[in-house]
């Protein structure tokens, strides 16, 4: 395995802390890296959840329920922060203030003044290398509509559409967790949860949002607390959000939507973009498939449809043959920020900037506005201070 370690602490030990432990175990699957991640340190407040990786990780020497005491260890090089967003303003800027770089959760922050806060605390610490977790960019799919948007090859951009959707709370008998109140959640509700994966990629491709109009939709109010009694379930389900955005030159429609309750989908992310020359669309239901469409004056416009291979940021053992999965993805983001704090930046391929944060911010915080009022809302500071 290339490189020397990065040395990492994990706040939050639930199913992402897992996740992105899981990613460092399989690290030498990937070829021709700089540096390599290793787990050092586990933090979470109930200490039984930190025994999968006492169990499976020989290379985790702290484990702590107080995140001040892994903040305090000198052999920790970097933190990823996995907790509900009502913390994230409190551990993200003690992350930041300790001096370690930081890879942290969406939203970056209950709200906009909390994200705020924590970009604040970014700038008074400009040598702390502060990202945040997306992973579906990475995958082929994606990476190549985003290669075809770049190159100019769809000529003005007519319309785009992005989304997540999965249908994990369908079942009004789910008991109610943390994400589903808005004391821990926030008020962007699912937008918060998954709205960072879905403008991640029309960010990075440069597109500016000036304006949103939303609906917004709390479908299950109620939910059992698992002691037989029913509570408020208080925050959005569903967003669909209208927003007039512009690339260069051009301005066009381009809707976006988070969804929770979406019958039929697992855990789809997709991604299309038309243009006066072409259109391109990708879709984790179809992981291994990029559509396309080139359009020529008197032409047949016919969308075909182009298998795909394994192929990653950084090159890895598998054969270009075989299949790439969320693991997969999950993999490559997390190498793109260790080569990142060892400086060999990944550029476009980088993972979510704190100033992406602060953009996705302004769009939620303008959608509750346009939710609140029924007008579009016009995404500038002044609307965003007011909203």
């Amino acid at each position: 395995m290339n490189g020397a370690p990065v040395r990492i602490g994990i706040i939050g030990c639930g199913l992402m802390g897992r996740e992105i432990a899981s990613a460092m175990l399989r690290y030498a699957h990937l070829l021709d890296t700089q540096a390599r991640p290793e787990l050092r340190a586990v933090c979470d407040v109930n200490l039984g959840n930190t025994a999968w990786f006492r169990e499976n990780i020989p290379s985790v020497r702290q484990v702590t329920a107080d995140y001040r005491d892994l903040l305090a260890n000198p052999e920790i090089d970097a933190v990823y922060c996995a907790v509900p967003h009502h913390l994230h303003t409190q551990l993200y800027c003690d992350i930041i203030g300790a001096g370690k770089a930081l890879l942290g959760e969406k939203p970056f922050g209950i709200d906009y003044a909390a994200n705020r806060a924590i970009l604040a605390a970014a700038a008074a610490h400009p040598d702390v290398l502060v990202r945040s977790s997306s992973e579906f960019p990475y995958f082929p799919g994606a990476m190549r509509l985003a290669e075809r948007v770049r190159s100019g090859q769809l000529g003005h951009i007519i319309e785009a559409e992005a989304g997540f959707w999965h249908s994990s709370d369908l079942d009004p008998a789910k008991p109610i967790n943390w994400k589903r109140q808005v004391a821990t959640n926030g008020e962007y509700g699912c937008m918060g949860d998954l709205g960072l994966h879905v403008v991640h990629v029309p960010l990075r491709l440069g597109m500016r949002f000036e304006t949103v109009y939303a609906q917004l939709s709390n479908i299950i109010r109620q939910r059992p607390d698992g002691q037989g009694q029913l509570v408020a379930c208080d925050t959005w389900d569903n967003a669909q959000l209208s927003v007039r955005a512009q690339l260069g030159e051009d301005v066009f429609p381009l809707q976006l939507s988070t969804k929770r309750i979406a019958p039929g989908h697992g855990n789809t992310w997709f991604l299309r973009v038309i243009g006066t020359e072409g259109g391109v669309a990708f879709s984790t239901q179809n992981p291994k498939s990029l559509e396309t469409m080139v359009y020529r004056p008197g032409a047949a416009q016919t969308w075909q449809r182009e298998d795909l291979t394994y192929r990653g940021v950084y090159p890895a053992i598998t054969g270009a043959i075989f299949e790439f999965g969320f693991s997969d993805a999950l993999l490559q983001m997390v190498a793109a920020f260790v080569e990142e704090y060892v400086g060999h930046d990944p550029g476009f391929w980088r993972c979510v900037t704190p100033e992406e944060t602060r953009a996705s911010h302004q769009l939620f915080t303008g959608a509750l506005a346009s939710q609140r009022t029924g007008r579009a809302i016009v995404l500038d500071e002044e609307e965003m201070t007011h909203a």
